[in-house]
């Protein structure tokens, strides 16, 4: 459920009237209900707090500061994808620690700054990727946590055009290949292999 209601014919968020809202800061006005993004929020921490899982928000799906710090008052983690992100997170006051990096086409500079920024994980997209976080980790001496992101080869019933989990989709690595990194990861020195990331259609 969210807050967004009608009183009289008149549209309210919360108890704010947004007409009011509309007069006082004019138009085109985004306004978001605090209460329904924190509800949300906490309904996922609820259904599983059994594991105590990190629940990260993706700053790509809104970037508003004052959304993304309430979110991060709340507990919350940040998905970052790129270095613009990573500096709005940490100006949300998100601990570095709870900052997990997607995305592909990730630079050799946003990796460094990156693991020089201390985040939790990055999701890995691809073996040269997984080369490259390797090799800048063990260049700055460090170890980073990485997640692979497996390409499931499950068709979900979406839009082809933003399907994600196939064979045919460029994103995420097969599952033979994953099973490889895995069963060497000695090959890898400067990462910790610490999970999967799978994904098989935006918005699903």
């Amino acid at each position: 459920m969210h807050d967004f209601h009608y009183r009289n014919g008149e549209l309210y968020c919360e108890e704010v009237a947004v007409l009011d809202l509309a007069q006082r800061y004019g138009t085109p006005l985004y306004i978001y209900s605090h209460h329904t993004a924190l509800d949300h929020f906490q309904k996922i921490q609820r259904a599983f707090r059994s594991i105590k899982p990190l629940i990260c928000f993706s700053m790509k799906a809104n970037s508003n500061l004052a959304l993304c710090r309430a979110l991060v008052k709340a507990g919350a983690g940040v998905d970052i994808v790129s270095m613009g992100e990573l500096y709005k997170a940490r100006l949300c006051g998100a601990s570095s620690r709870k900052i997990v990096f997607a995305s592909v086409g990730k630079t050799a500079q946003e990796i460094e700054a990156a693991v020089r920024a201390g985040i939790k994980s990055f999701d890995v997209e691809s073996i040269p990727e997984l080369e490259l976080i390797d090799r800048i980790c063990r260049k700055m001496r460090r170890r980073q946590a990485v997640s692979i992101r497996l390409n499931p080869d499950v068709k979900a019933d979406t839009h082809r055009f933003i399907a994600t989990g196939t064979a045919q989709n460029k994103f995420g690595i097969d599952e033979c290949s994953a099973s490889k990194i895995f069963a060497e990861a000695d090959r890898y020195s400067g990462v910790i292999l610490s999970g999967l990331h799978v994904h098989i259609g935006s918005q699903i």
